[in-house]
């Protein structure tokens, strides 16, 4: 809603654009001169909109901490809760477990084929890891925004 700029200020109104002020003068936008300056504005004003003046000129809030956009979740609890976080570890695991099995299996071949033991011993390694993989994969949190 709105305000409008002929409703009564509250005392509490002023503390916040006083806050804001010293907020601005650290960030260096105005200087200790013009910040009591426009000090003196704010606790002589009468309106909202006699506060609104003291602050046209300067931004309600500061660039570098906008909102977070909503394709990149800030919350780490809503990203293990079945968020974007679990899904990347997923395929980061699944990247892991490939490169793994790809130096097995070349090792295994490069051993196999002058000795001729063709015992596939790398199952023993890409089996149970690969299905401890597909169950977090298949039972593992799922996004329900999809």
């Amino acid at each position: 809603m709105a305000l409008n700029p002929e409703m009564r200020a509250s005392d509490a109104d002023r503390d916040r654009v006083a806050a804001a002020l010293r907020e601005h003068c650290a960030q260096g936008r105005i200087d200790v001169d013009e910040l009591n300056g426009r000090l003196e504005g704010v606790y002589t004003a009468r309106t909202i909109g006699d506060l609104q003046k003291v602050t046209d000129d300067l931004p309600e809030e500061d660039m570098y901490e906008l909102p977070v956009p909503a394709w990149r979740h800030s919350s780490p609890a809503r990203g293990m809760a079945g968020g974007s976080l679990y899904h990347s570890s997923m395929r980061a695991g699944w990247a892991t477990y490939a490169t793994v099995n790809l130096v097995c299996i070349v090792i295994w071949l490069l051993t196999a084929v002058p000795s001729g033991a063709w015992y596939p011993w790398w199952i023993w390694v890409a089996g149970p890891w690969g299905a401890l993989m597909l169950a977090g994969q298949i039972f593992g949190p799922h996004d329900d925004r999809r």
